[in-house]
């Protein structure tokens, strides 16, 4: 990383230090299919709304360094999806892609929102691709006019997972999450964002992990592979066919979904948006807040121009 941006960098994280405890007390909990599932509702009720969806393994938690950058031209709505995070995380529930986008749209229902542009990572891609797909077949209960997607598997041709999320999908999964360690966890980590994930950021990942036993129901959260596999059509056609404007925003270093997925997202959507952002990897909103806050801004101004 240039020295320039590890300058910015550091002093947006000596400004915006963040633990579970304050993380949590700014919340609130809905309730959904008899579960607690976490949320954050802050800003001016009269902005626009953007909704955050977060990834895997992580939670909420992980937008707080653009949190009050965004919350100056929107109210943010942001939740950990049931499984991540301070939601509940049951052993016995089927998890899938579909569920977790209902419990959105319930949420923006409790919340009475009707209009919302949509920021979304990793999993959240994926979750967000659906609600697409729901506007498009005018069935979405809200009126989504945006989405950014930042590094994810819009493509599950180009979706190159770690060995860990290999290993998590396996028959052996549900036995060998048992044996992953904070360790072994960094490593990852290190590897997928190019070592640019600060310590204190990967702990705050680690502790929520463990929260309500999260490390036992990684093996089913993990079926999202599979469903990408299986709603491909769908989840795909969704960006070729959206009325709504998109935009890739990507850390193009990262080995997951880096450039190669930034490429074939060029092949098949017509007049691609993308933005690259150069020595980046998998977590740009941890990685580069202030150049990914930056490109999103200008798409926003576009649009608004537009």
């Amino acid at each position: 990383m240039l020295p320039e941006l590890k300058a910015l960098k550091l002093h947006f994280l000596q400004n915006n230090n963040m633990d579970i405890r304050s993380w949590s007390a700014q919340g609130r909990f809905l309730r959904y299919r008899d579960h607690q599932v976490f949320y954050r509702d802050t800003g001016e009720i009269n902005k626009p709304v953007l909704l955050l969806i977060h990834g895997f393994p992580s939670a909420s938690i992980d937008w707080h360094l653009c949190w009050s950058s965004l919350n100056q031209r929107f109210r943010l709505v942001a939740l950990d999806m049931m499984g991540f995070g301070l939601s509940d995380k049951p052993k016995d529930y089927h998890y899938s892609i579909f569920d977790q986008a209902n419990i959105f749209e319930h949420l923006l229902q409790q919340l009475k929102i009707d209009q919302v542009h949509i920021l979304a990572h990793d999993y959240g891609d994926t979750v967000a691709q659906e609600l697409l797909s729901r506007r498009l077949e005018q069935k979405a209960q809200c009126d989504y006019q945006s989405f950014i997607f930042l590094n994810g598997g819009l493509f599950p041709e180009t979706h190159k997972p770690v060995l860990l999320q290999r290993l998590l999908i396996s028959p052996l999964g549900k036995y060998l999450v048992r044996l992953n360690s904070y360790k072994k966890f960094q490593k990852t980590f290190d590897k997928i964002c190019l070592g640019n994930m600060p310590e204190q950021e990967l702990s705050l990942f680690w502790q929520l992990l463990n929260l309500k036993d999260g490390h036992g129901v990684m093996p089913k959260l993990i079926n999202y592979m599979t469903e990408r596999k299986q709603h491909r059509s769908r989840w795909v056609e969704a960006l070729q066919n959206s009325d709504v404007p998109l935009r890739v925003i990507d850390g193009i270093g990262d080995p997951i979904s880096g450039l190669h997925m930034v490429e074939r997202y060029r092949e098949l959507v017509t007049n691609p948006d993308v933005v690259e952002l150069v020595g980046i990897g998998h977590y740009p909103q941890i990685e580069a807040p202030q150049q990914l806050v930056a490109a999103a801004e200008e798409f926003w101004q576009k649009i608004n121009a537009s």
